[in-house]
């Protein structure tokens, strides 16, 4: 193990990790907002929306999201789309997670007594309220450990960003890997990386699971 390689490109995987939580985070923000969007819909069977948004789930969660990657990038532009790899990762990550996102809140939704919804509704309250009032805590709490392992995947399936040239830690490692064949080196500052990504939001996501159930939601 050569420690001086890996203290001297320590900085190159920081940069690298930046741009990846970066994408990653803005990515999983659009897929949680597709996801809710579309878990409320067909949880509320709207005509033609519902439609849409089962179509739009099986289309992304039976393509690799490598070759929706592809599409964006490459394709996109071939029909005058104007796009760049950045863009291209935040987009694929948001289409691909927000069908997952959606199947995750749909289970925390359906998990709910309908009783709860004629209870709000009997007390005065539209569809609306009694959704963001007492429906929607009490699903998402259900959905919390189904919604941190989406965020994990998601996480990790940044590790494809390059095959576009985006420069993250999977692009970082295999271009040390071809100039120096310091393979272990590499591998080991991309493990360490992930590890350092994934492993708070785990934690995190334990921590805000126990505070859930701990307040009351979900029981």
């Amino acid at each position: 193990m050569d420690w001086d390689f890996i203290y001297r490109y320590l900085p190159v995987f920081g940069n690298a990790a930046h741009l990846t939580v970066k994408i990653g985070t803005a990515g999983i923000v659009l897929a949680i907002l597709v996801g809710l969007t579309c878990a409320v819909i067909r949880h509320l069977k709207i005509p033609v929306l519902k439609e849409i948004a089962i179509i739009y789930i099986e289309l992304s969660r039976n393509t690799p999201l490598l070759v929706q990657l592809f599409f964006l990038y490459y394709g996109l532009p071939k029909i005058g789309v104007p796009t760049n790899v950045e863009i291209c990762g935040i987009v694929g990550i948001a289409f691909l997670g927000g069908s997952y996102m959606s199947e995750s809140f749909r289970s925390g939704l359906e998990s709910i007594d309908p009783v709860q919804t004629e209870s709000a509704l009997s007390l005065g309250m539209t569809r609306f309220e009694a959704m963001r009032y007492v429906i929607l805590p009490q699903a998402v709490s259900v959905s919390i450990p189904a919604f941190i392992a989406n965020i994990i995947f998601l996480l990790k399936e940044t590790s494809v960003f390059s095959a576009i040239s985006l420069m993250d830690l999977m692009f970082t490692a295999k271009d040390l890997i071809g100039l120096y064949y310091k393979t272990t080196e590499s591998l080991f500052l991309l493990v360490v990386f992930y590890l350092l990504i994934l492993l708070p939001v785990s934690l995190l996501g334990n921590l805000i699971e126990r505070r859930m159930r701990y307040a009351g939601f979900g029981d």
